[in-house]
């Protein structure tokens, strides 16, 4: 059945297109953003009202029929016939069709159109064959009449490149992937057939020969994005439920179009000067006595140690805000005794409250009708750490409130930052059902939000109850615009291993693919962290983690509670040898690393940045997934296999100067050698930075 087109009006500066079935309402702002929307206004988790753009003037519209609409379209090589109205604003130029169809122009050019024809799957997929993928974990032909389901479907480009989504597995490149936007938690191998992770971030670039462009479809449900997996003429954004939601933000680059979609969603807060030091965590610090051994282990081997983090083991039976009083009987004492030796102390916390009549939480949440319920008007129930736990419902104000305020019971013992897990929300008894009831709505619609609202009700808490000091927050599960109430977004459970699409190499693209979706500074463990699949970290691959680590924002190691069947640095005097050395790199590296992390606060530019943000014109540049930019003047090659002693790197054309030797490159393909503990590193020759850089070849290049 068809809409066609009928009319159209003009009201706060928004294009109302009147179809026989419904409106999209069309907004153009000053930044030329487009807004697409079957509703009017923005109704948004992830965009602030400070941060909505004004408005263009009053657009031009001219309706269909008329000599302009006729001469404008035939201008532009569009059918006179199928072009109902014309919006004109800035440098964008809308055609408007029937059945809700647009073709979307900037600067002239045609850069946004929607497919028009029935959607149709090709016999065979190009980008892999289907018997396998079946195999992999894909569904193919078993896809099931969504009758709620919302669709923005668009013309795919023959040399479209796309990337987005966030930390995905997979490759950079997204294009021949299909995907799900449902936050989930699953220990298994992240291989690159998985379709969903911890974080559901509904933004991408689209970068062709001519344009680039971003989409940010602003809908919480959950969220199929089919980039010319089903048929390459075309890629599909559908949600389950709720509205069709998009902005359109087309850019003269890939840098413009990021600094576009931060402007709406915001950009991630500076650090404390204290972040840029070393951190250790491990899941098995099971008294407060190990946490103060680790620190003067690495004291009395003279290894920087700034920071430690304390997994879930100092709660009294996994209860949040609590300390066990055997095991960890005086926390204030123990922050104290590390601020002697200058070290910070940072607690994590999860959201699942234990279901306990003479525990705080509970009691109080109970009374403020603080949590999640059933169908039946009953409190929701399910099992995480603590057994039978409640699940706050931080779609409240109230709630967040609550939450925030004990903030304080940590930061009265002498934590200075909070790190949030399971956010998912992850449960053990089961997902939690889509009709559980939150104040914003169902669990299908919350769910993807859940973790962004604990992230901001810490983030607000910390910024109210902690002296007016920038809060730290590191969480796992987020949406977009999560970055603003998040120091840095932590890449999860790793394998500890070399593998591609889960082992070192996977946190390389992560890392690429979150910092373009406005999430400027991730932290991946430094030697993975799950090793349930018969994997076990070794020296090499801690080595080669940490010696990546160190051009990165932020250098933590982390590990799973398995100790006895993975490799501990600090038992191995070698090891705590090198990592004093690539904590001491990092920490040399501090005065640029904290330009970098201004440059992202301010613009929205990643620290972490593929090749082809800045050396557009390079073709090569475009395929490289597993190097990046750390920062506009240098240049990382990890070394993500095993037993290697050389390695190939790609060089764009700059002048570069490798850090350890001080050979001098010009671009283009290169092979340096790479023992352990000197990952292929370079800077720009002509960097207003090459003083520190100098000065770490002095102290520890090869000679």
């Amino acid at each position: 059945m068809g809409n066609s087109y009928k009319n159209c009006k003009i009201q706060d500066n928004t294009a109302e297109l009147i179809y026989e079935k419904g409106s999209l309402f069309v907004t153009i702002f000053e930044n030329n953003i487009v807004h697409v929307a079957q509703k009017p206004g923005i109704e948004s988790v992830a965009i602030e009202e400070s941060f909505i753009p004004k408005a263009a003037a009053t657009p031009d519209i001219t309706c269909k029929d008329t000599s302009d609409v006729k001469g404008t379209a035939a201008e532009a090589g569009v059918s006179d016939a199928a072009v109902k109205a014309v919006i004109r604003a800035r440098d964008i130029t809308v055609y408007v069709k029937d059945n809700e169809k647009l073709d979307i122009y900037y600067k002239g050019k045609l850069v946004l159109s929607d497919y028009e024809k029935a959607r149709k799957k090709s016999e065979k997929n190009p980008y892999e064959d289907l018997a396998i993928a079946e195999l992999e974990g894909h569904t193919v032909g078993k896809d099931e009449e969504k009758t709620d389901s919302v669709t923005i479907i668009k013309k795919l480009g023959k040399d479209d490149a796309i990337y987005g989504l966030g930390d995905k597995p997979g490759c950079l490149n997204k294009r021949g992937y299909s995907y799900v936007n449902w936050n989930t938690d699953d220990p298994a191998p992240h291989v690159d057939s998985f379709k969903s992770l911890y974080k559901s971030i509904p933004f991408f670039i689209v970068l062709g020969d001519e344009y680039c462009y971003g989409i940010f479809a602003d809908n919480t449900y959950k969220t199929t994005f089919d980039f010319g997996y089903e048929n390459t003429d075309y890629y599909f954004v559908e949600h389950e439920k709720g509205e069709l939601d998009y902005y359109f933000m087309p850019g003269n680059d890939m840098a413009e179009v990021v600094e576009l979609y931060t402007s709406l969603t915001g950009t991630t807060p500076l650090y404390q000067r204290w972040i840029y030091g070393s951190h250790q965590s491990r899941w098995g610090y099971y008294t407060q006595d190990e946490v103060l051994d680790i620190a003067d282990k690495f004291r009395e081997l003279d290894i920087p140690c700034d920071v430690i983090h304390m997994d879930i083991d100092y709660m009294n039976g996994y209860r949040v805000f609590t300390f066990d009083d055997k095991k960890f009987p005086d926390v204030k004492g123990l922050s104290e005794k590390l601020a002697d030796r200058g070290v910070k102390l940072i607690s994590i916390i999860d959201p699942g409250v234990k279901k306990d009549e003479d525990y705080f939480m509970y009691k109080e949440g109970m009374e403020m009708d603080a949590f999640a319920h059933d169908t039946d008007g009953s409190v929701y129930e399910n099992a995480v750490w603590p057994g039978t736990s409640v699940f706050p419902d931080f779609t409240k104000q109230s709630v967040r409130s609550w939450w925030g305020d004990k903030t304080k019971i940590l930061l009265e013992h002498g934590i200075s930052g909070i790190w949030n897990d399971m956010n998912e929300p992850a449960s053990f008894n089961g997902p939690l059902p889509d009709d559980v009831q939150f104040e914003y709505g169902a669990h299908e619609k919350v769910h993807n939000i859940y973790g962004h609202f604990m992230a901001k009700a810490t983030y607000e808490g910390l910024a109210k109850n902690d002296g007016g000091k920038r809060p730290f927050v590191l969480t796992r599960a987020a949406y977009a615009g999560s970055q603003k109430y998040c120091t840095l977004l932590w890449a999860g459970d790793q394998s500890v291993d070399f593998t591609i699409h889960d082992g070192l190499a996977s946190v390389i693209c992560g890392a690429l693919s979150a910092g373009m979706m406005g999430c400027g500074l991730t932290h991946s463990d430094i030697g993975g962290y799950t090793s349930l699949f018969d994997n076990t970290r070794t020296k090499e691959l801690f080595l080669r983690w940490a010696e990546m680590a160190m051009f990165t924002p932020f250098m933590r190691t982390h590990e799973g509670n398995r100790p006895d069947t993975n490799f501990q640095y600090y038992d191995d005097e070698d090891t705590m040898e090198r990592l004093a050395r690539l904590v001491d790199v990092y920490t040399m590296l501090a005065p640029y690393t904290k330009t970098l992390v201004e440059e992202n606060a301010d613009s929205g530019h990643p620290v972490q940045r593929p090749l082809f943000m800045h050396y557009e014109s390079d073709a090569k540049a475009y395929d490289i997934q597993y190097e990046y930019l750390f920062g506009r003047d240098m240049l990382i090659a990890p070394v993500y296999e095993q037993d290697k002693h050389e390695w190939d790197v790609y060089l764009p054309q700059d002048e570069w100067v490798h850090l350890w030797t001080g050979e001098e490159y010009h671009g283009g393909a290169i092979t340096v050698s790479a023992e352990l503990g000197y990952t292929p590193a370079f800077y720009r020759k002509n960097s207003e930075f090459a003083d520190i850089f100098e000065e770490i070849r002095e102290k520890y290049g090869v000679k």
